[in-house]
């Protein structure tokens, strides 16, 4: 499967790419993430959980962290095994960028997915629906978060808030510790269609 988007944010670039190097951040704008950790260098170990029609599962995987090019932008790979329920793997690349007109800056990614086990068999447009709407979670929760540490950043914003219609609105584009940022979004977004 393959998914792309951009996104408006109100806040800086550096500022977003600061809030996707906090682990913490992520781990709570990721739905069902129970864990994200540092295991190596440019690595980290995730774990979550995710439901995709009749299957559930918890899954745990790894990132890696590839040409990075703080803070605009990266390439991140990933692996996550969900024991019987199945397995997901794919890559991503991110680009933060600062906006073309106003404030704020733009997000934008690339990302390819492939799963396999019983997840693959409850269909590929279950799957890539539950994709599509973990995303959009993330995304949501990720603004929310962003305007509840920069209000004022929220409060000058020209364009219309992120938090309405986040379909409409292109999908950020991160990098992630440097870099960072990014491969989490991506990671995000990512492991979320590799595990649906």
């Amino acid at each position: 499967m393959e998914m792309q988007g951009s996104r408006h944010l109100a806040v800086t670039q550096q500022q977003a790419w600061d809030a996707l190097n906090d682990p913490q951040v992520l781990k709570a704008c990721i739905p069902g993430c129970e864990k994200i950790e540092a295991a190596g260098e440019n690595q980290y170990a995730i774990g979550m959980g995710v439901k995709v029609g009749p299957v559930a599962a918890k899954f745990a995987g790894r990132i890696h962290l590839l040409e990075v090019m703080a803070p605009n932008s990266y390439t991140l790979t990933f692996e996550g095994n969900g024991g019987a329920a199945g397995f997901g793997k794919g890559s991503a690349k991110v680009n933060l960028a600062p906006p073309t007109e106003g404030a704020g800056c733009e997000l934008a990614y690339t990302a390819q997915a492939q799963v396999g086990g019983k997840i693959a068999q409850v269909g590929q447009r279950l799957v890539d629906g539950v994709a599509r709407s973990m995303a959009d979670d993330f995304f949501r929760r990720f603004d929310q978060e962003m305007q509840r540490r920069h209000p004022d950043a929220y409060a000058v914003a020209e364009a219309p808030s992120p938090l309405a219609e986040p379909t409409a609105r292109r999908m950020p584009v991160w990098v992630w510790i440097a870099f960072g940022a990014v491969v989490v979004i991506a990671l995000l977004l990512l492991l979320a269609r590799g595990r649906t």
